[in-house]
C-alpha cells in the first residue's frame, strides 16, 4: 500500500477519533440530565395528584356537577400543546412527537392552534403555517411547576371565552431509556373526574358555590399536568439522545478498529517490502 494511502488512513483514525471524544461527551451529558430529569419528575408527581384529588373532591359533592370546564362541547376548533426539543441528535424523538401530533387532526377541518414547547416545535409549526399562540423554546430543562401557569393560563382562558373547544396535550412518556413513546392526553373539557353521590357531610363548605372553587383550581390543575409532560419529555429526550450517542461512539470504536488493523496491515506490508528490498540488493552485490 502506497504511504499516501496509509497517510489518509491515519487521518481517519484521528478524524474518527475526535468525533468518538464528542459522541463520548455527549452520551455522559445525557445521563446526568436524565436523573435530574426523573427525580425532577418524581418531585413533581405529588403536586399533581394533589390537584387531581382536589378536584375529584370538590366535583363529588353533586350528583350532577358541571362547570364550564367539564361540559363536552361540539369540537369545531382545537388547541394542541406540543412538546419537543431543543436540539437535534436524539434520535427520532423531535420527529416521532411531531408526526404524532400531526396525524392527530389529519381528519379535522381545520388545523389546530399550537401552543409549541421546544425550539423543534417552534420551528416545525411556524415553518407548516399553524396558528402558534405560543412559543416556549428553551424551556423544558430548567422548568418548574410554577413556570408552567403561563401556558396553563393561555389554554384555560382559550378555553373559557369559547375561541377552542378541546385543549389536547401531546408529549413523550418515558419508558426507559431505550423506549420513549408519544402519549397525548386531553386537558380540557375535565372529563370522568369525580363521581357525585349528591350527599352533602357537611364537613366542608365551598364558598361561594362548588363551582366556583373548582373553577379556580382548574389552571393549576392543568398546569400540573404540563409541568409533569414537560419534564417527562425532556427526560425522554435526554434518554433518546444518550441512546444514540453511545451507538454513534460504539459505531466510532469499531471504526476505529478497523482502520487501525488496516493501517497495521499495510504498515507491516511496507516494512516487508523495505526488507525484501534489502535482501534482495545484498543478493545482488554478492
Amino acid at each position: 500500500m502506497a504511504t499516501g494511502n496509509m497517510k489518509d488512513i491515519k487521518r481517519r483514525i484521528k478524524s474518527v477519533s475526535s468525533t468518538r471524544q464528542i459522541t463520548k461527551a455527549m452520551e455522559l451529558v445525557a445521563s446526568s440530565k436524565l436523573r435530574k430529569a426523573k427525580q425532577r419528575s418524581e418531585n413533581g408527581r405529588p403536586y399533581f395528584e394533589a390537584q387531581y384529588e382536589l378536584l375529584s373532591e370538590i366535583a363529588s359533592v353533586k350528583k350532577d356537577f358541571s362547570t364550564i370546564f367539564t361540559e363536552p362541547r361540539e369540537v369545531k376548533n382545537r388547541l394542541f400543546i406540543v412538546i419537543a426539543g431543543d436540539r437535534g441528535l436524539a434520535g427520532g424523538f423531535n420527529s416521532n412527537i411531531l408526526k404524532f401530533a400531526v396525524a392527530a387532526h389529519k381528519d379535522d377541518a381545520e388545523k389546530p392552534k399550537i401552543i409549541a414547547i421546544g425550539r423543534k416545535a417552534v420551528d416545525y409549526f411556524e415553518k407548516h403555517g399553524y396558528d402558534v399562540v405560543g412559543k416556549y423554546p428553551y424551556f423544558a430543562e430548567k422548568a418548574k411547576t410554577g413556570n408552567c401557569m403561563d401556558i396553563a393560563q393561555i389554554a384555560v382562558d382559550l378555553f373559557a371565552v369559547g375561541e377552542v373547544d378541546e385543549v389536547e396535550l401531546f408529549y413523550t412518556a418515558f419508558v426507559s431509556p431505550l423506549v420513549q413513546t408519544p402519549e397525548s392526553a386531553k386537558l380540557l373539557p375535565i372529563a370522568n373526574i369525580g363521581e357525585g353521590t349528591g350527599e352533602d357531610n357537611g364537613l366542608i363548605t365551598y364558598d361561594p358555590s362548588p363551582e366556583a372553587v373548582f373553577d379556580r383550581v382548574v389552571p393549576k390543575f392543568v398546569m400540573s399536568m404540563i409541568s409533569c409532560a414537560v419534564v417527562e419529555s425532556f427526560a425522554s429526550e435526554q434518554g433518546a439522545r444518550r441512546t444514540a450517542m453511545e451507538s454513534a461512539t460504539d459505531n466510532a470504536d469499531e471504526m476505529i478498529a478497523n482502520l487501525s488493523l488496516v493501517y497495521n496491515r499495510a504498515r507491516q506490508e511496507k516494512i516487508t517490502n523495505e526488507i525484501t528490498e534489502i535482501v534482495s540488493g545484498a543478493n545482488a552485490l554478492s
